[in-house]
């Protein structure tokens, strides 16, 4: 059992609350009780964050972009780098990735990741004997971390509008429609935990044509769609000069987009678009870290909450994984285009707690998993914050300081009831950590 001295509940914040577990959800929620011997106590606790974009063999190359070249530096640039690694990753090194990155979400208090994964075939381009190989990488670093996962087999046939033909750096990404939805089907079969989830993903408008689009559509339908769009403004130009039209306003006259669909960054929108995203109920998916660590530019993010749209937040690249840091470079990087502070939380309310219950929504319905809430037959799915200096604050206070201070931290955290991080660690870190250096090893040579 838990003992939380504050709980975000679903009517908000509580004191004093024991919550019993099992089978991987919450039995019982009692409020207004005394602790008892045995319980786990803690200073807060607060739902799991769902992470609703990641790349985790990213995880590999974190801080290794960091040196300028001739000329200017651009996401184009640094993408050659993720294909020379791509490249170069052997199934168990894959695995052993996503194991680094899965453990950090969870020491960090996501619960959950949406694994945007294009990385299918070996090296030369060839199908594995098993063409599922490194999406069962994947699910296996998921089954060891202990993390939640929403796997999304990304559907990838071209280097750009036209179509261009594929360069060789894409080789391991690359499928026809065929042998796509076999992709699909062995991941379906790989679902052996009630809280996993396949859906799909077109890696994006470049890599996918219209009739691979509306194919695709049809084939899956109700199925969680995400597609990365409008990151950068040469896509934006490229999408101009050969559809006639910017991507999320092509997107919103050709594609099914509704509440099942993600559409990951969405940074360089006109308002017509932004209102489009906000009306038709789909979740714009966020990596304010990435995105800033890219140069992509910067979401309107003021208007689009105002206007009822949904959001998401995302590690993406992995080059930091950081709930807090996500959320608050996030309303940093409003706060430096609006010369303002405060920007995103509503009038006379905590900022910290705006973002994280519109992370906290949009993460869950971009994923397809429960309501992210701490009540009796959810799952346990929950984060612990600790207070060292021992405060006496309100919830929203605490999300205040954990987002935007120094003291408060992750000290535990429990997915699907099983409690993986204690004191800030995960159950699994040594192990992990020394597959993940063996495997950088190899890799980096």
């Amino acid at each position: 059992m838990i003992f939380a001295k504050q709980a975000l509940l679903p009517g908000g914040w509580q004191t004093n609350i024991r919550l019993t577990l099992e089978g991987g959800h919450l039995l019982s929620v009692e409020t207004g009780v005394a602790p008892s011997h045995g319980d786990v106590t803690v200073d807060c606790l607060v739902p799991g964050m769902p992470n609703a974009h990641s790349h985790a063999f990213q995880r590999g190359f974190s801080g290794m972009t960091e040196r300028r070249g001739a000329g200017r530096d651009s996401f184009w640039t640094w993408r050659e780098m993720m294909y020379r690694f791509a490249l170069s990753v052997q199934p168990e090194d894959v695995q052993a990735l996503a194991e680094m990155a899965y453990m950090e979400m969870l020491e960090a208090g996501y619960t959950r990741v949406g694994e945007f994964h294009y990385l299918h075939h070996d090296t030369d381009g060839s199908f594995y004997d098993n063409p599922a190989e490194l999406s069962a990488r994947i699910f296996a670093a998921a089954h060891e971390t202990g993390i939640a996962l929403t796997h999304l087999p990304v559907f990838y046939a071209h280097g750009g509008f036209g179509p261009v033909q594929a360069d060789d750096g894409q080789r391991r990404f690359l499928h026809g429609l065929d042998k796509f939805g076999e992709l699909v089907e062995a991941c379906d079969a790989m679902v052996t935990r009630p809280q996993d989830r396949v859906g799909y993903a077109p890696h994006s408008l470049r890599a996918a044509s219209q009739e691979e689009l509306a194919r695709l559509a049809q084939a899956f339908p109700g199925r969680k769609t995400h597609i990365h769009i409008a990151e950068q403004m040469k896509e934006v130009e490229d999408c101009l000069a050969f559809h006639g039209q910017r991507p999320v306003a092509w997107a919103m006259d050709n594609l099914p987009v509704d509440a099942n669909w993600c559409l990951i960054h969405a940074t360089h929108l006109t308002e017509e678009e932004r209102r489009a995203i906000a009306s038709s109920g789909a979740v714009a998916g966020l990596c304010p870290v990435t995105e800033a660590n890219l140069g992509d530019g910067m979401f309107p993010a003021i208007s689009y909450l105002a206007e009822g749209g949904r959001i998401a937040v995302g590690t993406d690249s992995n080059i930091r994984i950081d709930v807090a840091e996500e959320l608050r470079t996030l309303e940093y990087g409003q706060r430096l285009f609006h010369r303002a502070r405060n920007v995103l939380a509503r009038e006379g309310g905590s900022t910290g707690r705006r973002l994280f219950e519109a992370g906290l929504t949009g993460g869950a319905q971009a994923l397809d998993a429960p309501p992210p809430v701490i009540a009796a037959g959810m799952p346990a799915d929950l984060v612990a914050l600790c207070d060292p200096l021992t405060l006496v604050a309100d919830g929203d206070q605490m999300l205040d300081r954990w987002i935007f201070g120094r003291d408060m931290a992750v000290s535990d955290v429990w997915a699907g009831g099983r409690h993986v991080v204690r004191d800030g660690r995960h159950a699994c870190r040594d192990r992990i950590q020394m597959r993940f250096a063996e495997a950088l090893g190899r890799v980096l040579g």
